[in-house]
């Protein structure tokens, strides 16, 4: 009946709430003129019914026909309440309505009047942009105005803000929380619900500022509110609020208990680079990246990670800063205090590569045990240029222990042990005059490095290279990469030395020139280069003698003066075969002692067939 009273009622002209309202207070006044005034809205309901429903209807039962009276009794007073509120727009009172559908921009919703409410869309959507109305629903609002195109603008929000306000005003004025639910973000925070929306400011989300405002949509938070507008319809939340007495109550808890050495249970809250900072309820303390674990750590983030719930130890603890220092490690044993006896030397352990450096690689051997296995001790060959060409960080390597040194925490390993050492039996393989043959690795300014076999490089002193050439550079005589013989001249096992020698492959010209000439010779030299004190003349391919300046004077004794490539006579006058010396003399040779030339001449036959010791003198008397 309720839907064929609704047309007529709300076409009939005029029907006010002052005709209306004797009717509908007569039944709340009295009984019996209610029974009076029945029949006239049955009477005018089967009037105006269409026909074909009168045979629809004569089978009902007379208490149906009570049942349809009374709910078109209740859609007309809902139809006035709802007429009267649009008439004076009175933003205040409460409707209720049917949702009939819903579309892009609006909830239509029948709220007993000649049109159709209209409800923004954006009212009734959650935080995931779901409609939270259906149709069938009922549902309360306020009528804000009548639409100049038709129909009226419905209040969803402001209806929800009207119920609500109550509990809200009470939660502000005893300063309780309420649950809500993060909706959407605004400018400069989020719009929580409540059972209304209210502003929550980014800065009264969390005790620190807060970055991602989006990760919180969706998310059930507890608020307080701390500033309201009945007015304006204005609420403004906050939960740094509530989070903040949390900590002064849990901070005044943990300081009962705080003190130096004592173990605590803490949140980690934040990560840097040098450590991580703990929550240890109310307060906050410092977890040093040097003392969370006994072994290397590049980042606090190796070991922990924020949000992890994690024991510490108290270390140091200053009341009146309320600073606190935190160790983790400290829960356990330090490893380094039993290492000599757990890591004696000779013994043969495996670890892991932490970090290769220029001077060689480190390996964990255990947590907090870490070693040095330095570059000289990863190989026996010289050739290695980088210790990353022989292992990587993560590689799994077998190493010896060459030294502990608790005091310092530090272990020197080597890998190179675990193989053959080829200097010890090189003097077997290499014995002393015995011709080597290699390539030239490297020259220096000493001499040259022969590499005669993987791993093993003699060493050419420039004073090796020849016998006859002065040599400043090994560069002069030989080149990188170049192929050369030489002969061993020693093997240092020890040290890792080997002397080579290339000059040795050719005839000592020194001993060869001791061998045929004695002093007193008189040998035909070219002068070198002269110098303050003397000349150095070459008196053999290789072989050089000094001419002092007492010895360089002509037969008058005068001196002589020598210049560079004069080719002279000279006499040897002294020789030292171990330091490969040869003094010669000018003024020997064109003294009062007769020359060679002269010795020869005497030596040529004459007429004579005797010559007497007189003739001898006479002879050396006219020359």
């Amino acid at each position: 009946m309720a839907h064929v009273l609704n047309p007529e009622q709300t076409e009939s002209n005029p029907l006010t709430t002052e005709t209306a309202t004797p009717t509908l207070e007569a039944p709340a006044e009295q009984s019996e003129p209610s029974a009076e005034t029945t029949p006239t809205p049955e009477a005018h309901a089967s009037e105006t019914a269409p026909k074909q429903q009168h045979d629809e209807q004569h089978h009902e039962e007379p208490d149906l026909s009570m049942e349809d009276f009374a709910a078109a009794l209740e859609s007309f007073d809902r139809e006035q309440a709802a007429e009267a509120a649009a008439q004076a727009f009175d933003d205040s009172a409460i409707v209720s309505g049917t949702v009939i559908k819903l579309t892009d921009k609006h909830v239509v919703v029948d709220v007993g009047m000649k049109s159709e409410g209209l409800i923004p869309i954006e009212q009734v959507l959650d935080h995931t942009g779901t409609p939270k109305l259906n149709p069938g629903d009922t549902v309360e609002v306020v009528i804000e105005r009548e639409e100049p195109e038709g129909g009226y603008l419905l209040g969803y929000e402001k209806a929800q803000r009207l119920r609500v306000w109550d509990t809200v005003e009470k939660a502000h004025n005893e300063k309780t929380a309420i649950t809500g639910t993060v909706v959407g973000r605004v400018k400069g925070g989020l719009t929580v619900d409540i059972g209304i929306k209210a502003f929550l400011p980014g800065s009264q989300l969390e005790l620190r500022p807060v970055r991602n405002l989006d990760a919180w949509i969706g998310q059930p938070i507890q608020v307080r509110v701390i500033k309201l507008n009945k007015k304006r319809g204005n609420v403004v939340v906050s939960r740094k609020e509530i989070l903040e007495e949390e900590q002064t109550e849990r901070r005044s808890h943990t300081l009962e208990h705080l003190e130096e050495g004592a173990v605590l249970t803490g949140t980690v809250k934040n990560l840097t680079d040098y450590g991580a900072f703990v929550d240890l309820g109310g307060i906050d303390g410092l977890l040093h990246i040097t003392d969370m674990s006994w072994g290397r750590l590049t980042h606090p983030r190796d070991l922990v990670n924020v949000a992890d719930e994690i024991q510490v130890k108290v270390l140091k603890f200053d009341k009146e800063k309320q600073r606190v220092s935190l160790g983790f490690k400290q829960l356990t044993p330090d490893p380094w205090l039993d290492a000599a006896e757990r890591y004696p030397i000779g013994a043969r352990v495996r670890g892991r590569v932490l970090s290769v450096t220029d001077y060689g690689a480190f390996v964990e051997l255990e947590q907090g045990i870490e070693g040095l296995v330095h570059v000289s001790e990863m190989t026996w060959s010289k050739r290695m240029k980088h210790p990353s060409k022989l292992v990587k960080p993560g590689d799994e390597v077998e190493t010896v222990i060459l030294a502990v040194n608790p005091a310092d925490r530090r272990i020197s390993l080597g890998m190179k042990q675990l193989l053959d050492n080829p200097w010890e039996h090189l003097a077997d393989k290499y014995p002393t005059g015995a011709t080597v043959e290699g390539r030239v690795r490297n020259l220096t300014d000493f001499g040259a490095f022969i590499e005669i076999e993987d791993g093993i490089d003699g060493l050419v002193h420039v004073s090796n290279l020849s016998w006859t050439k002065r040599v400043k550079h090994p560069s002069e005589v030989l080149k990188k990469g170049e192929k050369v013989r030489a002969v061993v001249l020693g093997v240092e096992p020890e040290n890792r030395r080997l002397s080579l020698g290339i000059k040795q492959l050719q005839p000592d010209v020194w001993e060869t020139f001791f061998a045929q000439h004695r002093v007193g010779d008189v040998v035909k030299g070219k002068v070198l280069r002269t110098a303050q004190f003397g000349a150095f003349v070459e008196i053999a391919e290789g072989v050089e003698g000094l001419c002092h300046v007492s010895e360089a004077t002509d037969a008058h004794g005068a001196p002589a003066k020598l210049e560079q490539g004069q080719e002279l006579d000279f006499k040897i006058i002294r020789m030292n075969p171990e330091e490969k010396k040869v003094a010669l003399s000018l003024r020997a040779v064109s003294g009062d002692e007769a020359s060679r030339a002269d010795v020869e001449a005497y030596k040529q036959p004459v007429s004579s067939s005797t010559t007497t010791l007189g003739d001898l003198v006479n002879w050396k008397r006219e020359k």
